[in-house]
């Protein structure tokens, strides 16, 4: 597969050989983690979609869900994941709600093989306990609301997604080691 004309050029010797493999799940199921370890395993660069919104916009999530609200930012999701989405050579981690468009889920199932980072209500709410810069968790009940949202999403996680892995906070290696050594994940790297 061609970068897309003004891609960003890649890097790593595994880069032109290899798709684009995309992270999706919940906050706090360690997409960012596991993508950075991920991308260093199989030779690739690592894109972050909501880093990169922060700094195309010079400002923190949690400043544009204050200033142009949930559907705001939603708007510069998608105009992100359409962008990132036709890269390759990368592991592109998403952000938790990334699957609420039909769009977004669309792009990214028809563009990478999407990966699909399980964790229970209980590890997020543990994994999110002191993250001040979730906006959506700035609530009486982070739980409750975590427990909702995953009912919300879980269905569209598991629409949008190629594989699943339990992403156990433990040790993110092991998990990486996992993905990497599934067939269907190598031969998505080694496709060309």
């Amino acid at each position: 597969m061609a970068p897309a004309p003004g891609s960003p050029p890649e890097s790593g010797s595994a880069a032109a050989s290899t798709g684009l493999l995309v992270l999706i799940g919940m906050m706090g199921a360690g997409k960012s983690t596991v993508g950075r370890l991920l991308a260093r395993a199989i030779g690739c660069d690592f894109i972050d979609a909501d880093r990169e919104i922060e700094a195309r916009s010079g400002v923190s999530i949690s400043t544009i869900f204050e200033l142009e609200g949930e559907a705001g930012f939603r708007k510069r999701e998608a105009a992100m994941i359409d962008e990132l989405s036709r890269r390759t050579g990368a592991v592109l981690a998403t952000g938790g709600g990334v699957v609420l468009s039909e769009d977004n889920r669309r792009r990214l199932h028809e563009r990478g093989l999407v990966i699909y980072l399980q964790a229970s209500a209980d590890e997020i709410a543990r994994r999110t306990a002191n993250d001040r810069d979730r906006p959506l968790l700035q609530t009486a009940d982070p739980r409750a609301r975590i427990i909702e949202l995953l009912r919300e999403r879980e269905p569209l996680y598991l629409q949008t997604a190629h594989l699943a892995f339990p992403s156990p906070s433990a040790n993110p290696r092991r998990l990486v080691k996992r993905i990497v050594d599934d067939a269907r994940v190598k031969a998505w790297i080694h496709r060309q």
